[in-house]
């Protein structure tokens, strides 16, 4: 019985202590919680800023430092009856393919999209993979030391758009990043195919 009281007791004011303390607390409406600012369960008063993309025609526009030391640069150019992209249909290499490019005042393509990064592996019919003869159990290990320079576009790099996005006004929020590069010629370039294994040889 006395047990029971004290636990009783002990059960009561730990109630009255929690409900205490959630009256004391600083309440937070849940339209400040993002970045749109308006109610969460109706879309009838949510208008987003508008993003209004470059129309600089291809040639003429400004080309932005990378983000970081080999981000895919941003298109400076309008890219209106470029897109989409396809295996097939690709207007980005008429003007950024190297040798075409530094008469057109185009950013030319790196060497690592004339690159196959990818190894021959084998996956049998147990779930294993194989490389070279041998059986791996995580691809991610493999040192990229064996891999293959190509004369065309490689299959992994034919959609431009998968990684350069066009140059855009109407930030939602400021960005206060600020890149660190290796050398000076990182802010306009990539030295991509001679850092691959960086870190990992």
């Amino acid at each position: 019985m006395k047990l029971t009281n004290i636990a009783l007791g002990i059960a009561t004011a730990a109630t009255l202590f929690v409900a205490g303390c959630a009256t004391s607390q600083k309440t937070v409406s849940e339209e400040s919680l993002g970045l749109r600012k308006t109610d969460l369960y109706s879309e009838s008063s949510t208008v987003a800023d508008k993003t209004q993309y470059t129309s600089t025609p291809a040639g003429t526009g400004i080309t932005y430092q990378r983000s970081f030391e080999n981000a895919p640069p941003m298109i400076p150019h309008d890219v209106e009856g470029m897109l989409p992209i396809t295996i097939n249909n690709n207007s980005c290499t008429s003007c950024h393919t190297p040798g075409v490019a530094e008469t057109m005042n185009a950013t030319p393509i790196p060497k690592s999209h004339f690159t196959d990064f990818r190894p021959v592996t084998k996956l049998l019919e147990d779930g294993k993979i194989v490389k070279d003869g041998k059986i791996v159990t995580n691809t991610s290990d493999l040192v990229l030391a064996d891999y293959k320079k190509l004369n065309t576009l490689a299959g992994a790099r034919f959609n431009c758009s998968q990684c350069h996005a066009p140059q855009s006004k109407g930030q939602l929020v400021e960005n206060t990043f600020q890149p660190d590069f290796k050398s000076k010629d990182a802010k306009n370039a990539s030295n991509l195919i001679d850092t691959m294994n960086e870190g990992v040889k």
